[in-house]
């Protein structure tokens, strides 16, 4: 009895491009057969990742452009001699424009002086190429060292001016000379700093920090904290918490009619998550000139002057008196009347 023996039929698959068996596709752009070559533009990035065999012929494209549009076929051959290609049943590829953006993820919140890090991905980047270049872009990154800009994890300390500001990633495919970015706007939470008290009176605006005022003046305080997200803000005097003017904005504080009850020290407290920080004048009350029976420093400089000139004018007038008596009396003395 001879024994049988089954030698399998080794079929090659490959996907190819154009139409049918001519020239402009005589390599494929994919194929299961080590020894068979493939087109120069598509090495590297298309694979016949199915099994023929099992009725399966999937192909996988990575880095797609726009130059591999068209109509794709898949054939099947063994030596020279066997060659199928099914035209019946093609594939046409389209490549849409380059529109994924890349994602930024950190925890949030940001806050000021605490180390972060930041990382930067694409979606649905295929493995296995050339690697992605990274870049990172912007106002809050002026400190930082150059070569650290230019990884997918970003690590950098935030500042109070970097809030509002600008971050941006730039991923570029080498495969196809493309760049994709995405921006965001940070969002970076620090306590207050340069906090300030502004005295309106009088149509005047005074900063400083220590203020005399006439009684019965009309005063406003504004009080302001630069900080994020905005911080507390109340008043008090001498230790005593006082009542805000307006309760949409507690950091202004109004004295209709300033009194001698309302001197002493006034501060402004800014109460915030990350910290806290106050602020303090003095106020003193002065008596208005209408209160009192008083005279000012030019009111008594002008009292000589006025004592000269009321002497001077008696003296004259004693002085044409005595003239006109004189007169009178030796007028009389030499005219008798006739008789």
């Amino acid at each position: 009895m001879v024994p049988l023996l089954l030698l399998p039929l080794l079929f090659g698959g490959e996907w190819a491009s154009g139409g049918g068996d001519t020239s402009s596709n005589r390599y494929p752009v994919a194929t299961n057969n080590p020894q068979r070559a493939v087109r120069t533009e598509a090495r590297g990035r298309f694979r016949l990742i199915g099994d023929p065999w099992a009725y399966n012929c999937s192909l996988r494209i990575r880095d797609a452009m726009r130059s591999d549009e068209g109509v794709y076929f898949f054939r099947v051959e063994r030596g020279e001699d066997v060659r199928y290609t099914y035209t019946d049943t093609t594939m046409t590829l389209r490549v849409a424009a380059l529109t994924q953006e890349p994602d930024i993820h950190f925890p949030e919140p940001l806050k000021s002086g605490w180390p972060t890090e930041l990382a930067c991905s694409l979606p649905g980047a295929c493995g296995g190429g050339r690697p992605l270049t990274f870049s990172w872009v912007g106002a809050a990154l002026d400190s930082l060292d150059p070569e650290s800009l230019h990884s997918s994890v970003l690590a950098f300390t935030p500042r109070p001016q970097d809030h509002g500001t600008n971050l941006t990633c730039q991923v570029k495919l080498p495969e196809v000379q493309a760049t994709v970015e995405r921006t965001i706007r940070l969002n970076v939470s620090y306590a207050p700093h340069n906090l300030t008290i502004s005295i309106f009176f009088s149509n005047t605006l005074c900063n400083g920090m220590s203020l005399p005022v006439l009684e019965g003046q009309f005063l406003r305080l504004v009080c302001v904290a630069d900080s994020n997200p905005p911080a507390v803000l109340s008043w008090s005097r001498e230790g005593k918490a006082l009542s805000p003017s307006q309760p949409s904005a507690p950091g202004v504080l109004e004295l209709p009619h300033v009194g001698a009850g309302d001197e002493g020290e006034f501060t402004c407290q800014a109460q915030h998550p990350l910290g806290s920080q106050h602020i303090s004048f003095s106020l003193s009350v002065q008596r208005s000139p209408s209160s009192c029976n008083c005279v000012t420093d030019e009111q008594e400089g002008s009292w000589p002057l006025v004592l000269t000139l009321l002497r001077g004018a008696l003296m004259g007038a004693g002085f044409l008196l005595t003239y006109g008596l004189t007169w009178i009396y030796y007028t009389r003395a030499v005219w008798r009347p006739p008789g």
